[in-house]
């Protein structure tokens, strides 16, 4: 039975454990600091709370955590990691730029414990789906396979540290920032006006991204806090473009502004232009 220290216990981290506690894993994690609504997932899905040093004497450590929080865990790891006589294998599966990933990978690696850089594509697991898609990429990618024996959809990446992350923030680029091209113009239209024009013209030439922002924008609306930071790591990527920089820099601040109170106004906009969509 292999052990998987999955950390930490969020909507993704928590489904990720389930999956591979199904399928027969035992997983660890982190509860220190988590509120009740972690607790229960984390009990929810078959995780057991363990000290730093039980965490890196596991075989595998899952790191999947908001983008800002990535490098921080990897410090804080680091001294268990260090001691650990049997060393685990780091996979940072975050939304992080290669430069990101790239210090986290150096802190790793001054433990003496393997690093391979991960991405996760797709929604959280559920029961009776495969997905999402994760994938893995870096020196020796070998010791990640099983957790394709343990039911996630894992693939490798061909490339060293940052090849996962640079497919991760271009997919998530594409993905994230169409919805946040879809929310600036869906608000401008409805400032001045043209929200039911716009609503009717999509409806009959655009029928299909139309579908996509009817599901989209509603999935976006408690999540905005979470792909802000995401948005920053992308124009970070992004590096000598300047323009490309500017677009996701600007993304950021409107998923900041929709996650706060002063953006519950716009939220609820295009939360009533969303079900106008669907009811097409």
């Amino acid at each position: 039975m292999p052990t998987i220290a999955v950390i930490a216990p969020g909507a993704m981290g928590s489904a990720v454990g389930a999956r591979l506690a199904e399928h027969g894993a035992r997983v660890l994690t982190s509860l220190d600091g988590r509120g009740t609504a972690s607790r229960t997932r984390a009990e929810a899905a078959g995780m057991a709370h363990a000290a730093d040093a039980d965490l890196a004497a596991a075989d595998l450590v899952l790191s999947i955590v908001p983008p800002a929080d990535a490098e921080a865990l990897a410090l804080r790891l680091a001294p268990a990691l260090a001691a650990c006589p049997k060393k685990p294998v780091y996979i940072d599966a975050n939304a992080v730029s290669p430069e990101t990933v790239g210090r986290i990978a150096a802190i790793v690696a001054a433990t003496g414990a393997p690093f391979l850089d991960g991405a996760i594509l797709g929604l959280p697991p559920k029961p009776g789906t495969k997905g999402p898609r994760v994938y893995v990429s870096g020196a020796d990618t070998a010791p990640a396979l099983v957790l394709r024996d343990l039911g996630l959809d894992l693939r490798v990446c061909p490339g060293g540290v940052g090849a996962a992350s640079s497919l991760k923030m271009s997919y998530a680029g594409l993905n994230k920032g169409l919805t946040a091209l879809a929310a600036i113009m869906i608000l401008a239209a409805g400032r001045s006006g043209a929200g039911e024009a716009l609503l009717a013209e999509l409806a009959e030439n655009e029928p299909s991204l139309l579908a996509r922002f009817a599901k989209g924008l509603p999935d976006m609306a408690p999540k905005a806090h979470r792909w802000a930071p995401e948005m920053a790591e992308i124009a970070d990527f992004l590096g000598p473009d300047a323009a490309g920089r500017q677009v996701f820099t600007g993304y950021a601040a409107l998923y900041w502004h929709l996650a706060a109170e002063a953006g519950e106004a716009d939220i609820a906009a295009l939360i009533r232009f969303a079900a106008e969509a669907a009811a097409r």
